[in-house]
């Protein structure tokens, strides 16, 4: 992933944008997070595993990404879900996969609202 603003973020995880800046810190002196594993920040220790900077279109608002440091660990995770699904989807027929394709669709509609 190149990189998600915040709000993106708050949004996949049912809270405020505010709130998934402070899981990720706040810019402290424009410096970038790098993948420090903690500081302390105007508010209080926050996990810096991830790279954040100013969105160029918007000041405002603040574009995060895995930092380099932790993509290894990140995509290692990834990829034991990813074995997981295949796994668990496998055996199933078309039908039943296009049936459950659907049940996840309106599901995620039903959760955040759109459609």
């Amino acid at each position: 992933m190149v990189g998600c603003l915040a709000a993106d973020h708050a949004a996949r995880l049912e809270v405020a944008p505010a709130a998934v800046s402070l899981m990720v810190g706040e810019p402290d002196g424009g410096e970038p997070a790098g993948g420090r594993p903690q500081r302390q920040g105007r508010r209080g220790p926050a996990w810096t595993g991830v790279d954040r900077r100013e969105d160029d279109a918007d000041r405002r608002r603040a574009i995060v990404s895995i930092a380099e440091l932790n993509r290894k660990a990140v995509d290692a995770g990834l990829a034991r879900g990813a074995r997981a699904w295949r796994s668990a989807l496998e055996p199933l027929t078309g039908e039943q996969r296009r049936v459950l394709a659907e049940t996840l669709r309106s599901y995620e509609r039903a959760i955040t609202g759109y459609g």
